[in-house]
């Protein structure tokens, strides 16, 4: 409720932050698959960067910024308790997504510059990684973004349970780390990855960008909406007042 109650544009700046912090992944995820190269196989590589990957979802979360796939499950309960509308809902997640997008295209674009100067990562890291999240048909990354957007839905839930730093920090972790290992799709950080490979290849057209953003926003958003916000949480109302 405190977030309706937000003006949209604190709400978007917010947004923006996010879509900014979130990039501090993508800049590790760039510089260990580059450091990494040559040393290991491919394969491996991408799981060893599920070690980095949460950084940038512990920034946007003990940072208080608005993270779409965080926010998707809890924005929908007032809407179950009647106490806002599935219009209002919807206004706000377009609000929050839009802030988060360009935050994360922002970010790209400066990482996408300065990680070559640095010699930290390269045009291939870049085009790599991206085609690595496209890889797959689109109904799997459908599948897999709703996947992933039951985790971050029960990882805002289980938040809410917990007050100190460490704990949050260790479940945040915990629930990031498993997208990365098993390459579930997350529209924020996907988008940041996409969207740089495709200004580094002529092999990632806007079509590809653009399929894979809606599906990976379609299915975060069902994934969080669907079996954390409706279910688990009726499930939770029924045990506790019965009804």
């Amino acid at each position: 409720m405190e977030t309706y109650e937000k003006s949209p544009s604190s709400l978007f700046l917010s947004s923006i932050t996010a879509g900014l912090e979130i990039g501090f992944s993508y800049l590790m995820i760039c510089t260990v698959f580059f450091f990494a190269m040559g040393k290991m196989d491919e394969g491996s590589i991408f799981k060893l960067i599920s070690l980095v990957y949460p950084l940038g979802f512990i920034l946007v979360v003990l940072g208080q910024s608005i993270l779409f796939t965080e926010q998707t499950a809890l924005l929908t309960l007032p809407v179950l308790n009647k106490k806002q509308t599935i219009e209002a809902m919807l206004k706000l997640w377009g609000v929050v997504i839009s802030g988060n997008l360009i935050g994360g295209y922002i970010i790209a674009l400066l990482l996408n510059w300065l990680g070559p100067r640095l010699g930290i990562f390269d045009k291939e890291v870049v085009v790599t990684i991206a085609l690595h999240v496209l890889e797959v048909k689109p109904m799997v990354i459908l599948v897999s973004a709703i996947v992933a957007g039951w985790l971050m839905g029960l990882l805002s839930w289980l938040l809410a349970s917990v007050k100190d730093t460490i704990s949050r920090i260790v479940m945040i972790f915990l629930i990031t780390s498993v997208l990365a290992f098993t390459s579930l799709h997350h529209s924020i950080i996907g988008s940041i990855e996409v969207f740089s490979g495709m200004l580094k290849s002529p092999e990632i057209s806007l079509l590809d960008y653009l399929m894979f953003q809606g599906l990976a926003l379609l299915g975060n958003a069902f994934g969080g909406a669907i079996f954390v916000g409706l279910i688990k949480y009726r499930a939770f109302v029924y045990n506790i007042v019965g009804k």
